[in-house]
């Protein structure tokens, strides 16, 4: 099977190009860019000397479906909306990494800023969270932002065995500086994000909608959450950790059973008895998840930890692929984690 990438230079685009060379039965085809074109990419980045010397070509719809299988977009926001719909007219298969078709127009608009995907188009786009939302027998698929696969994998179980009260739900979530994208900002500059601790869009990240939209099809009372993110001097990873109270205290004895039921035949979800730890997680497509119960306020605090660019994006669309394509669910995908 072939495959283009379009936003090759990105983290997530590279990533994704990194993930796919261990795969058996995936090849990229052609890669895609808006800057350093008719470069080979391993000039651009030398640890992919003689792994991939493929270059860098502007974006043609027409030739990458004469060319390729499928495409995947590891775009910034705003530009899968744009070009999508040669694709979906023509019924190519597409993954879109960025979170362009995640949302309804409007919704998207309000959130993202920018202009959204025709109605026509984003209703195509199926939200697959592996999961839950297999991608199989899907051709167009919208792949989770990366704060919201913790969240959703964390919180879902709970809603769908009504074990926690819905006004309740407080999540407190934090990002590794790759979460900001390639290009630096004043925020993410060194001399600010080192040995700082930075909140930003309190109650304005955009995947507070996608989250909700989500967690509805599990509970259709729930209405709001308390979100709010943060980034943190590390190179990579997501940290969620959510509060939420139970609806009856004896539901203690649920929780367990709930997560390794629901999670037992799911690869990369690893339910664990204490909690866990960012550098169990970084470079692979794992979610590692613990909670602990506090019986004297009623509160049940989830922690989840994953890498944002791998099940957080690139890990979690090779994922859908593989499930679209009859594939070993985890192909490409089992890298252990590095000790240190």
């Amino acid at each position: 099977m072939r495959i283009s990438i379009v936003g090759i230079t990105g983290y997530s685009g590279l990533e994704l190009l990194r993930l796919i060379h261990h795969h058996p039965h995936i090849e990229v085809s052609s890669i895609h860019a808006t800057q350093s074109i008719g470069n080979p990419i391993s000039d651009l980045y030398p640890h992919l000397k003689g792994i991939c010397d493929l270059t860098v070509q502007p974006f043609d719809a027409n030739e990458i479906m004469k060319h390729s299988d499928l495409v995947v977009f590891a775009t910034p926001s705003g530009i899968a909306s744009q070009l999508s719909p040669e694709f979906v007219i023509s019924d190519f298969p597409v993954v879109d990494i960025s979170g362009d078709h995640r949302l309804p127009p409007d919704e998207y608009k309000l959130w993202y800023k920018k202009e959204p995907v025709d109605y026509h188009i984003q209703k195509q786009f199926t939200y697959c969270l592996p999961e839950f939302n297999t991608s199989k027998n899907h051709r167009f698929i919208s792949n989770p932002g990366c704060y919201a696969t913790a969240v959703e994998l964390a919180l879902i179980p709970l809603l769908q065995n009504k074990l926690i009260q819905l006004d309740s739900i407080i999540i407190d979530a934090k990002s590794g500086l790759s979460g900001a994208g390639k290009n630096p900002t004043t925020a993410s500059h060194f001399v600010n994000i080192n040995n700082n601790y930075l909140t930003y869009k309190l109650n304005e990240h955009q995947h507070i909608p996608e989250i909700i939209q989500m967690l509805k099809h599990y509970d259709h009372n729930l209405q709001n959450i308390q979100f709010s993110t943060s980034l943190i001097p590390v190179n990579r990873g997501i940290v969620a950790t959510i509060y939420c109270k139970l609806n009856n205290p004896t539901f203690t004895n649920q929780i367990t059973a709930t997560y390794e039921s629901i999670y037992k035949d799911k690869p990369f979800i690893r339910i664990l008895r204490t909690m866990p730890q960012l550098n169990e997680v970084v470079g692979t497509n794992y979610v590692n998840l613990g909670f602990r119960y506090n019986d004297k306020t009623n509160v049940l605090t989830v922690m989840v930890v994953l890498d944002n660019l791998i099940k957080g994006a690139s890990g979690q669309a090779l994922q859908n692929i593989n499930l679209m394509y009859g594939f070993d669910e985890t192909e490409g995908l089992c890298s252990v984690p590095p000790l240190v």
